[in-house]
């Protein structure tokens, strides 16, 4: 007995000491257990396909392509439209190209029988959202944030000017049909005092296509006129104009360019939106300057007169000559006015 125990108590201590087994029911729960964890692991890294083992799970960057998923319905496809769609639209295409390269050579031809020196440059299409228009700096009156603004140059990055044309006493006939014939866009500024000699001629400009705008009934300089005498000038003309051409007009230029706050108030009452003034001047023989490169810029309104050989030297035609060859060579076009303010 003592030789036994003395065994057991060396196997003690090389192996710690046991436990006791626990019965039957003990040793199947472990070897199920045993079992399962075998069969776990051997799931993780084995599959059929592969003779037992499975593929290592791809380096980042090197998964394949996604699954697909089943199409979803969309939109039906277009269908072709039928050849006499087709051909309607090709016929429609050839149609206006054969007119803009007719209106081409009528221009050419136009500015050779008026002896320009060059064809005038075609404007852009007109904005589909009319620019703001603010009052320029220096030219602001006290309490003015509300009334027309008064600008010279219109906000735009087109290389485009505006023509304007004062006061009316000229009346060439000659300028109707040239301007008409060059298809060059301008506007008028009217005083009555020399328009009421023939305001027909003014209903044909109309009838064209030109702006009427207000100018005064009698050309007088707005600043030393009193606020009642000052509103018979501006809103007279207004009445005039609506009882001769059928318009009140929305722009108005006081005479010389010279105006105070009480202008702009009272043309504010009379309808008017805005008050443009200039940025160069054309004559028959030159050009005078507002800026002090002198030089054109994108949006700038040109002024000029209506007058005639007994007035300076050259006539209209001589005029409008002058200063399409400066806005040419410059590589500006002469837009509508009206339809950016």
């Amino acid at each position: 007995m003592q030789l036994v125990r003395q065994k057991e108590e060396s196997a003690m201590k090389r192996h710690g000491p046991r436990r006791l087994a626990r019965g039957p029911v003990c040793t199947t729960l472990v070897t199920l257990l045993a079992a399962a964890l075998a069969s776990g692991c051997a799931a993780e890294g084995t599959d059929s396909a592969t003779g037992g083992k499975r593929p290592a799970p791809p380096a980042p960057g090197q998964e394949g392509p996604p699954l697909l998923k089943p199409r979803q319905e969309g939109p039906p496809l277009l269908k072709a439209a039928p050849p006499d769609a087709l051909s309607a639209y090709a016929g429609e295409v050839r149609r206006k190209q054969a007119a803009r390269v007719a209106a081409a050579r009528k221009q050419v031809a136009a500015a050779k029988k008026w002896r320009l020196a060059k064809v005038p440059l075609a404007a852009p299409e007109p904005p589909a959202v009319k620019p703001r228009i603010t009052t320029r700096k220096g030219f602001e009156v006290t309490g003015g944030e509300t009334l027309p603004p008064v600008f010279t140059t219109v906000p735009t990055k087109e290389r485009i000017v505006f023509l304007t044309m004062d006061d009316g006493a000229e009346k060439d006939p000659a300028l109707l049909r040239m301007m008409t014939e060059l298809d060059i866009p301008y506007s008028a500024f009217l005083s009555d005092y020399v328009v009421k000699e023939d305001y027909g001629y003014f209903r044909k400009m109309k009838a064209r296509g030109v702006t009427l705008s207000n100018h005064t009934l009698n050309h007088r300089y707005m600043p030393g006129l009193s606020y009642a005498e000052q509103k018979r000038e501006i809103c007279g003309q207004q009445d005039r104009m609506a009882k001769e051409f059928g318009k009140r007009p929305t722009l108005f230029r006081p005479p010389y360019g010279n105006y105070n706050g009480d202008t702009l108030r009272i043309a504010k009452s009379c309808g008017i939106k805005a008050v443009p003034l200039w940025a160069s001047e054309a004559f028959p023989d030159h050009m005078e300057w507002r800026e002090w490169d002198r030089d054109l810029h994108p949006g700038d309104i040109i002024l000029t007169h209506f007058r005639g050989p007994g007035d300076w030297k050259g006539s209209m035609p001589d005029m409008i000559r002058r200063v399409m060859k400066t806005v040419t060579d410059k590589g500006y076009a002469v837009a509508r006015l009206e339809d950016y303010v």
